[in-house]
């Protein structure tokens, strides 16, 4: 990196840049204000990360569960720069079109797992839950259901962090500090063996989460409902997959009390659980779905909002009593993000990388299994295909959870990146989580699989070294 000076910047020099003037996202502030970041990344290729220093790291997360393709993929740069080149920006207000984002509408409403009418193009998967919200309330004023409105998402679930997503979200930390949720956010039971499901078979486990669904739409009133939305896997949560016969109980329920079912894909679509969307994996049926990460492997930010012909005749219909659909953003349908999702697309088709997630994606499960399935601190190892998690207790009979102030999770990541892995601990639960790029080694697996079992060792022994355990 050049300053304007024409000095180059080592990695000491760009951290305390970074220090100084850098205002992190889902960071200890005051701590990042002392200390700076841990590392400076400067370059990426396959599942490596390379940092100022020089040294490599595994990237077990994929970014944000979202670089898909992996680092470097010139394929994706050149669309990017060929667009740029040749029209750089184009808006989507009152009509106006581009070629990139028409081609990219039909192929996603081709690829969809259920029938959908049309896509709406923002940002982010924070934006584009926060549009389906004024979607369904939107749908609902159409119809002349004014109360219909409230919304329901589940515990644990990550929906995002906009003032209506981060509601949605059904993690206490991102509440705090922020007056959230508003008013008209309701949260069902999550889909948890190891906590809510203790002991229950699968059939029990359903009964039980569809009976408190069942339960919280009658003391709310179904009349005032609008919506329900889910990931078909829940990821920051903690990697949460429902059990058998989950989304087959609850959807009867939505359809009783003709509430729409939204599906958070912005995790688990375009390849993450072995399929192109996690919705055919757990036979959802949803009304609406939520694309982003890896509709471009982070590329570009890009997301989409899917809706069937249902919820699109009705928003059609608003406009005779609205008038114009108010809503939108100045870079919904861009047209370098449009042509990074196409090439995006194209790889994964080409290189048969939905496929490729599957298969590497059950080695990484029977990776996880074999190193801490048997770790004294480990209460839970879990997944599918290229995507798991292990989470940590102080007891595994009870369970017992461990003293959140003692930080384990955080420990254990901080303990495998001093080993060269990238990993992440998930907020409110000692798990930490694993969503590497569709491209990684079988090696590479290994690695970042051993790095954390000795992490965790190392932890292990820090706490029953401190009388802890």
């Amino acid at each position: 990196m050049l300053t304007n000076g024409g000095h180059r910047l080592d990695g000491g020099e760009l951290a305390e840049l970074d220090r100084r003037f850098a205002f992190h996202p889902f960071t200890a502030l005051a701590d990042h204000e002392r200390n700076g970041p841990p590392m400076v990344v400067t370059g990426g290729k396959g599942a490596i990360l390379t940092d100022a220093a020089g040294r490599d790291y595994v990237d077990a997360m994929a970014g944000l569960w979202c670089v898909n393709v992996g680092y470097g993929r010139t394929e994706i740069a050149d669309a990017i720069a060929d667009q740029a080149r040749t029209l750089s920006y184009c808006h989507a207000f009152s009509s106006m079109a581009s070629d990139k984002p028409a081609m990219l509408s039909a192929r996603l409403i081709e690829m969809a797992p259920v029938p959908m009418s049309k896509v709406f193009f923002g940002n982010s998967g924070s934006d584009a839950n926060d549009t389906q919200v004024k979607l369904a309330w939107y749908y609902n004023n159409v119809l002349g259901r004014p109360a219909k409105k409230k919304i329901i998402a589940r515990e644990r679930g990550y929906h995002g962090v906009t003032i209506v997503s981060g509601g949605l979200t059904g993690l206490p930390g991102l509440h705090a500090g922020f007056d959230l949720p508003l008013p008209f956010i309701r949260h069902a039971m999550a889909p948890r063996r190891l906590w809510e499901g203790h002991g229950l078979s699968d059939a029990e486990f359903v009964a039980k989460l569809a009976d408190d669904l069942e339960a919280l739409i009658a003391r709310e009133g179904a009349d005032t409902i609008a919506a329900f939305i889910a990931e078909p896997v829940q990821g920051a949560g903690g990697v949460i997959a429902p059990p058998e016969g989950y989304f087959a109980a609850i959807q009867p329920i939505l359809e009783k009390h003709d509430i729409l079912l939204i599906a958070d894909e912005v995790i688990c679509g375009f390849g993450r659980l072995g399929q192109m969307f996690g919705s055919s994996v757990m036979g959802m049926k949803p009304d609406m779905m939520t694309v982003a990460k890896g509709l471009t492997s982070a590329y570009f930010p890009l997301s989409g909002c899917m809706v069937s012909e249902k919820v699109w005749r009705v928003l059609a219909e608003g406009g005779s009593k609205f008038g114009p659909f108010g809503h939108g953003y100045t870079y919904s349908s861009h047209p370098i993000g449009a042509a990074a999702a196409l090439a995006n697309l194209d790889l994964l088709e080409s290189d048969a990388l939905v496929a490729r997630a599957g298969e590497v994606g059950a080695y990484m499960q029977e990776r996880l299994r074999a190193a801490f399935g048997d770790h004294p601190m480990v209460g839970e190892v879990r997944g599918q295909a290229l995507i798991g998690a292990v989470e940590f207790v102080a007891d595994r009979a009870g369970p017992a959870a461990f003293d959140p102030a003692l930080k384990v999770a955080p420990r254990v990541v901080k303990a495998a990146l001093d080993r060269g892995v990238i990993g992440r601990a998930l907020p409110s639960a000692d798990s930490i989580a694993f969503s590497p790029p569709f491209v990684i080694e079988r090696a590479e697996i290994d690695r970042a699989v051993e790095a954390f079992r000795d992490a965790a060792d190392q932890v292990w022994g820090e706490l029953k070294r401190d009388g802890l355990v």
